[in-house]
């Protein structure tokens, strides 16, 4: 992989067959939401990386190679602490309606929908402490996911998010080399900073392609007003064919990215977890050609980051990193 390009959407929906929805609700207590990535019917390979000390997670243990199932049905990325988790029932029930989903019996519709979660901490952040995604938010995610542009911000799973003293939001990008096509959405939420504290230029930026970021000038954070109690989660997605291993690695590589972009990274009171899909529409790769496709991740996961924090806006007590 020599020339890297972004896809048409610069987002993880530049995937074929991978559709992403949000719903959120702001205001009277509210202020969080929830995000789906939406795999192709008959689903894709999955891996998972937890790296954070305090995760709130669903279904991981799944996507350890070791065991049954090899292809998850949608992501869900969430608020509302181990609350949101809940949204991921609403994903199921929409994909069970579809008849899509695991084959248990004989029949049709005999099926249950792979749906692993992770979910932040946003909790309070809109003034109501139990003002957490429930089933109903996953249900209209869902009936909001296309495969067109990804809303980035304040929106879905950033809703409520923040890194650092800024305010953090959803990221999506995407990268296109050697016939195959990579993408990546993040939900920025820290305990450590996206900001270089000597310059206040994002971390992140080095790892633009040509012209994608703005030419902004350093924006300088805020100390944190709260306890850090945080994590940012995402989904990498391809359309290469890799095994349940591989998108481990893949998944696990994807955080050389965030710990790139986020400093410190990884920390007890942050939950980071990544997942990856692949749709297996594309080639199986050889050592080179996969070694390839981690390091684009990495760098893809590091642009979603940056992407995410110029476009959330302010919200609770946070200020977006472009509003000065």
């Amino acid at each position: 992989m020599t020339e890297i390009k972004p896809g048409r959407f610069n987002s993880i929906t530049d995937v074929a067959g991978i559709r992403v929805g949000h719903h959120e609700r702001i205001g009277d207590g509210w202020l969080t939401g929830t995000t789906v990535v939406l795999a192709p019917p008959e689903g894709a390979v999955g891996g998972v990386d937890v790296r954070g000390g305090g995760p709130g997670t669903r279904e991981t243990d799944l996507l350890d190679p070791r065991n049954l199932v090899e292809r998850v049905h949608a992501v869900m990325l969430g608020g509302g602490s181990a609350f949101g988790l809940d949204a991921a029932t609403g994903v199921m029930r929409r994909l069970a309606d579809a008849g899509i989903g695991f084959p248990i019996g004989v029949e049709p519709g005999q099926v249950v929908p792979i749906v692993p979660a992770a979910v932040l901490f946003d909790l309070g952040r809109g003034g109501g402490w139990r003002n957490t995604p429930d089933a109903s938010f996953g249900t209209a995610a869902y009936d909001a996911a296309s495969d067109g542009p990804v809303a980035m911000g304040t929106v879905g799973a950033g809703t409520g998010a923040k890194a650092g003293g800024l305010k953090g939001g959803i990221g999506s990008a995407s990268s296109v080399a050697g016939g195959l096509t990579l993408g990546a959405i993040a939900a920025v939420n820290a305990v450590g900073s996206c900001v270089d504290p000597a310059t206040g230029v994002l971390y992140g930026l080095p790892y633009g392609l040509e012209d994608e970021f703005p030419d902004i000038s350093p924006r300088k954070e805020s100390p944190a007003t709260e306890p850090g109690l945080n994590t940012t989660i995402g989904v990498v997605a391809t359309d290469a064919s890799l095994t349940k291993a591989q998108c481990q690695k893949l998944a696990g590589v994807a955080h050389d990215g965030l710990a790139r972009a986020i400093r410190p990274a990884h920390s007890m009171l942050d939950g980071d977890t990544i997942f990856a899909l692949a749709t297996g529409v594309g080639p199986t790769l050889g050592i080179a050609e996969f070694n390839a496709l981690l390091t684009v991740a990495a760098d893809t996961f590091s642009r979603a980051i940056v992407h995410g924090m110029l476009a959330a806006t302010g919200a609770g007590d946070f200020r977006g990193y472009l509003e000065g």
